[in-house]
């Protein structure tokens, strides 16, 4: 049986949903500015019919839309975010959801190895739902049934939402090494050095020690800092070349807000530190990178 999914925005990540589930699931798309190809829909007319509002859309307007969609929402329906960033406030799209959504209504995040050109050429991809509820998880399994999107279930919100949001960050620094030329045996120590910081942010925020290892944050890390089609890699890429205009994405806004908000020492990071130091001052990258190679392996 078919359920109702309402998605909320029609990026990349947007189109890639509806490729997974238009021959599965009753669909409806929303965008603030809708394609020509899409005739547009109204949010109080569909909301009150979804099952599902799949929020495909950075964290920021994430709060305005729950405002806006919250009188119609069915007392069952189930919001789910993909964002892996923090608003200006310093939250991440849990944290808004718990505070804005209206009690009854469940919530989850699906993070992982999810590219959107991927998913669209046909590709397999990998998420992990977190939800405190397996029962939603089951009926977002079966959502995604018959598409070449596997799904696994962690109750860990507050690990899976600081693992995938900081391999943004982390993503830029093996752009970095790659543009540099420093060799596959960097980008293996990087990779370690990454997954140790992780995991200790991780558990600092209330996470489970293993969430960092497994979709979240490995598995999208590893997506995200080696593919060509990474935007944080693309970045890295920029920034040790110099061309430091239009410098921006989720990880250069999440070092942001986290020394603004201070919501972590960065200092008490090395490889963390590293790339705040070289996104404030993104001049003789090569000589900052290996004066950190240098004073960790003294």
């Amino acid at each position: 049986m078919s359920i109702n999914i309402i998605i909320l925005e029609y990026g990349e990540i947007g189109h890639a949903m509806e490729f997974l589930l238009k021959n599965h699931q009753s669909l409806a798309i929303w965008d603030k500015y809708p394609p020509a190809n899409h005739a547009p829909i109204k949010l109080e007319d569909s909301i009150p019919r979804a099952d599902v509002a799949m929020f495909c859309l950075p964290v920021n307007p994430h709060r305005e839309i729950i405002h806006r969609i919250a009188p119609y929402l069915q007392k069952h329906c189930l919001c789910i975010s993909v964002a892996k960033g923090l608003d200006e406030t310093g939250k991440t799209a849990a944290q808004i959801f718990s505070e804005s959504l209206p009690p009854s209504c469940p919530y989850a995040l699906l993070y992982g190895p999810m590219i959107a050109e991927e998913i669209l050429a046909g590709n397999y991809a990998f998420a992990q739902l977190g939800c405190r509820d397996h029962g939603i998880f089951k009926t977002i399994q079966d959502c995604f049934a018959g598409t070449k999107l596997y799904l696994e279930h962690t109750d860990d919100i507050e690990g899976i939402s600081w693992a995938v949001i900081l391999k943004n960050v982390y993503a830029m620094v093996f752009g970095m090494a790659d543009e540099l030329k420093l060799g596959a045996n960097v980008r293996g120590y990087l990779v370690t050095a990454a997954l140790q910081e992780l995991q200790q942010i991780v558990m600092r925020m209330g996470g489970h020690p293993d969430s960092p290892y497994r979709l979240s944050g490995l598995g999208d890390l590893i997506t995200t800092a080696t593919s060509e089609n990474s935007h944080h890699h693309a970045l890295g890429r920029k920034i040790a070349r110099g061309e430091i205009n239009d410098i921006s994405g989720e990880g250069p806004h999440t070092l942001k807000m986290i020394e603004q908000h201070q919501l972590l020492p960065i200092e008490d990071y090395a490889l963390l530190a590293l790339i705040h130091a070289v996104l404030s001052r993104p001049v003789d990258v090569r000589s900052q990178f290996e004066n950190y190679l240098q004073y960790q392996n003294r």
